[in-house]
């Protein structure tokens, strides 16, 4: 049987993720993750989340692996895969108390990041909230030498990925009906952004 895939951030930031979404979700019932990777975070919140149902998703050529660890996991509260092309996906159709995504914004075109901004207001029950984990840029400036190099690396696998400016998602988020409710500092200069839905 095929290894599962594994990924190192995702052990080395579950965490400090995890601090903020016991506080964040600590009301939600429902959170869709968008982007979901290889199902590590997933597992780990959901574990240690059990009264959250967590609707893992990503693109269909991921699907494999985070069956992988949902199966050897085999936790009740954790649902497997939606396919997700946030271009594509038909937002709205079901409705969660939190959308959550780490490190996606980044790897996403400029276009992309946008649209999924946009519409993930619609996948959000009123109240509901928007968690985004990643590095982001402020004022159009790196805050790391790190994130710069970062940024490069990103570049060269593809032009159009790139570290987000948060005034430009901030902007986004308003127009699509939610406000920024904290901006958590975290390790390895990244953050934790959190928007809610009026």
């Amino acid at each position: 049987m095929q290894d599962k895939p594994f990924s190192q951030a995702c052990e080395n930031n579950k965490a400090p993720i995890l601090e903020v979404l016991q506080t964040t979700l600590s009301t939600a019932n429902t959170v869709l993750e968008v982007g979901s990777g290889t199902g590590q975070h997933a597992l780990h919140f959901a574990q240690n989340l059990p009264h959250l149902i967590w609707q893992t998703s990503d693109r269909a050529e991921s699907h494999a692996g985070i069956l992988q660890w949902l199966s050897d996991a085999n936790l009740s509260n954790v649902l497997p895969p939606l396919a997700i092309d946030v271009q594509t996906y038909a937002w709205g159709e079901q409705a969660f108390d939190g959308v959550f995504t780490a490190n996606t914004l980044h790897i996403m075109s400029e276009k992309a990041a946008e649209h999924f901004i946009k519409n993930v207001a619609k996948a959000l029950n009123t109240g509901g909230k928007f968690i985004a984990y990643g590095p982001f840029n402020y004022n159009g400036e790196f805050t790391s030498e790190s994130n710069a190099r970062f940024e490069l690396w990103l570049k060269q696998q593809n032009p159009l990925s790139g570290i987000r400016d948060f005034e430009a998602l901030d902007a986004l988020a308003k127009a699509s009906g939610m406000q920024l409710l904290d901006d958590h500092e975290m390790p390895a200069n990244n953050r934790v952004l959190v928007w809610q839905k009026a």
